[in-house]
């Protein structure tokens, strides 16, 4: 389980996560919502220790990780897919695939594991080209199987559907549900458009101002108001 006790951080003079406070539980999806300029991403860097945390705990498992370096958190088993996908352009799709099992022992990271081509099909007939060649549902795709390669217990995701056709959205939204099935993952998934959430949140928490202003079972979202509340 990830837990986050009362976590600020500061750009400037400006307060941009303000006692952040709530878990994630292995086997389940949660979902954050909100809208632009909220802190999400702020957040998740802070989670990845991107950006150290000025105040507040973060614990991994029953394991503080606050201090840790980045490195050190995917050691322990976690997992970032950033905002604007970050692949290697210039890298064929397996040599980007292949990054992700730079956690292992070289004698582990030798091949892709099959998992990844299972959920991805497109990456494997495409493995041979430029990651700058994929087009961007593709490039997507390409960054949550590198990010799976490390095979991660906690997934963090930064607003996967943005900027991509909907038949891939589809696509994404199916294996993040496949993802959550085996129940040896816990999932964070930042994301703006509601229906993707809607159809994926075990347990959604909505941001506004840097703060958790409203949480709750992904079931509930519709009755909660939960659109409202993210629709810009």
């Amino acid at each position: 389980m990830l837990q986050v006790e009362q976590l600020h951080q500061y750009y400037g003079g400006s307060h941009i996560l303000r006692g952040l406070s709530f878990e994630a539980t292995v086997g389940e999806v949660t979902c954050l919502l909100g809208r632009n300029g909220v802190g999400k991403t702020t957040l998740l860097k802070c989670l990845m220790g991107l950006v150290p945390a000025k105040e507040g705990k973060v614990s991994w498992e029953g394991k503080a990780i606050t201090a840790s370096r980045p490195h050190q958190r995917v050691q322990a088993g976690i997992a970032y897919v950033p905002q604007g996908r970050e692949i290697f352009p210039r890298l064929t799709v397996e040599e980007n695939l292949l990054m992700g099992l730079s956690r292992f022992s070289a004698k582990e990271a030798k091949e892709v594991p099959g998992f990844i081509y299972e959920l991805f099909p497109v990456l494997l007939e495409m493995k041979h080209r430029r990651g700058g060649d994929l087009s961007g549902g593709q490039q997507q795709q390409l960054a949550i199987g590198r990010a799976l390669a490390s095979r991660p217990r906690l997934l963090i995701l930064d607003e996967p559907t943005e900027g991509i056709q909907p038949s891939v959205i589809k696509e994404i939204g199916a294996v993040i549900r496949k993802l959550a099935a085996r129940g040896d993952m816990s999932i964070l998934l930042v994301e703006q458009f509601y229906d993707f959430a809607a159809e994926l949140a075990d347990q959604y928490l909505v941001m506004a101002r840097g703060e958790i202003v409203q949480q709750g079972r992904g079931a509930d979202m519709e009755a909660e108001g939960v659109r409202g509340l993210v629709a810009i």
